[in-house]
């Protein structure tokens, strides 16, 4: 497997990501998506939606604020539980989430729930060094809130403390009733949304897979008390087959099944899709069957009434919830890390292709003039024509083959050549990333067949 200091490499040189503002030194733990790193998260996040609502009969699709009532995060939990087990070194002062430094000195213990003095009690006990000085001189663990706070308002000392958001579910939770009056969804019925979420991690890192500034695609599946482990069961395949058919290797993810002792105090089941990445097998997709925890918790604290009325036997009820959770930007990496290949040619040259799904791929096609002298007109028409209907690139610069090459490392699918037959011929030659192989294929043709090449 690639590694991730490859990865980050290849990321900035390709235009994929960035170091956040890298012209004055940069800020620790933010990224900037470039011109292929844009295109690459816009399809993974319509891929998403495509799969979970535009194909889906029950699921529709909302976009809620980033800024909502502090009465919200109170009724949810977050401003009193939404917490990391903090400890610092006393000899460097460096701080860590006390979990995840466990976990690191021995892969094979898992602290999930336990509490603080479990944790402090083992790192003591096993002598725990610290990994930036290799002191085992720990402080007591506390508890550290993870929502950035903001202020509302002109003036400062008159203004509300508000939070940023650390999650989008909130917003669809609250929204529950809106949205089953105004579309008339019977459950089951799922709300699907994709937005910003913000959380001060202790220890953020590894890249892009851990940030303080994140989009997240999640879901609140809606079903009747009773039914929802048969659900979690449904969309906990449907989230696995997804990846699957976006080409993910099946060798690279397996299911982390929480055990009873480790679920969270609202979930009845909880799984997670995990990845194999170069540091090792680590969370992808959390998918969580919460019961009806967070409606019951705005009802009680709103006094507004949530229960649904099911319309076939009249019966009133708080529906439970099944949700799958999945980070974009760790899809992102596990698209690229799994994409990366570097092919021995015949020749002996090395070959670097990212060999992403096509539905992924920032450019279905680049439109190559194979002399640009001849050539640059005709080509530059099909690519005004294309891009209609495709992200298409045009390149015009050094030789066919160093293009053919630069197209392959960024992912592009297909290359559309533009030669010397093409004007006599209407026709174009059109080369396939992952094979090499090539098709002439008629000019008012190349619409239907790339939709049928990307497609697949």
């Amino acid at each position: 497997m690639v590694t991730l200091d490859k990865i980050v490499q290849f990321a900035k040189s390709t235009g994929f990501i960035y170091q956040g503002s890298e012209l004055y030194g940069g800020l620790a733990n933010t990224w900037d998506y470039g011109p292929l790193g844009s295109l690459l998260k816009k399809n993974v996040k319509d891929a998403w939606i495509q799969k979970f609502q535009r194909e889906t009969e029950y699921n529709v699709l909302v976009d809620t604020s980033i800024l909502l009532n502090t009465e919200v995060w109170k009724a949810s939990g977050h401003l009193g539980g939404f917490s990391d087990p903090l400890t610092e070194c006393k000899a460097c002062n460096q701080r860590y989430r006390a979990d995840q430094l466990i976990e690191s000195f021995d892969s094979n213990v898992n602290a999930d729930g336990w509490s603080t003095d479990q944790m402090y009690d083992y790192i003591l006990e096993h002598k725990v060094k610290c990994p930036n000085c290799g002191a085992h001189d720990f402080l007591p663990i506390r508890k550290f809130n993870m929502m950035f706070e903001t202020h509302q308002g002109v003036v400062k000392e008159q203004a509300d403390q508000i939070y940023l958001r650390p999650e989008t579910a909130q917003g669809i939770f609250i929204n529950f009733k809106n949205i089953q009056r105004t579309t008339r969804k019977k459950v089951p019925f799922g709300i699907c949304q994709v937005g910003k979420s913000f959380r001060n991690e202790i220890t953020p890192g590894n890249f892009v897979f851990r940030t303080r500034e994140f989009e997240q695609m999640e879901m609140e599946f809606f079903v009747k008390p009773g039914t929802e482990l048969e659900w979690f069961s449904y969309w906990k395949a449907f989230c696995m087959d997804w990846l699957l058919q976006l080409g993910l290797s099946a060798k690279h993810l397996t299911f982390d099944d929480h055990k009873p002792e480790a679920l969270s105090h609202y979930s009845n089941a909880t799984t997670d899709i995990k990845f194999e990445f170069p540091w090792g097998s680590d969370e992808l997709w959390g998918i969580a069957s919460r019961t009806n925890f967070d409606l019951n918790a705005h009802q009680v604290a709103s006094s507004q009434n949530l229960e649904y009325l099911d319309p076939e036997t009249n019966e009133k009820y708080l529906p439970f919830v099944i949700e799958p959770s999945v980070g974009v930007e760790r899809l992102i990496l596990a698209f690229l890390i799994d994409a990366y290949d570097e092919e021995t040619l015949e020749s002996g040259d090395i070959r670097q292709v990212l060999r992403l799904h096509p539905k992924l791929a920032p450019y279905k096609v680049a439109i190559l003039p194979l002399v640009k002298k001849l050539h640059a007109e005709k080509a530059k028409e099909i690519h005004k024509l294309l891009s209609k209907y495709f992200d298409v690139v045009y390149d015009e610069t050094q030789n066919i083959g160093k293009r053919y090459r630069r197209q392959d490392a960024i992912g592009t699918y297909l290359c559309v050549t533009v030669d010397h037959d093409t004007e006599s011929l209407e026709s174009v030659t059109v080369r396939n990333r992952d094979t090499m192989a090539q098709e002439r294929i008629q000019i008012s043709d190349l619409r239907n067949y790339i939709e049928e090449k990307i497609n697949y």
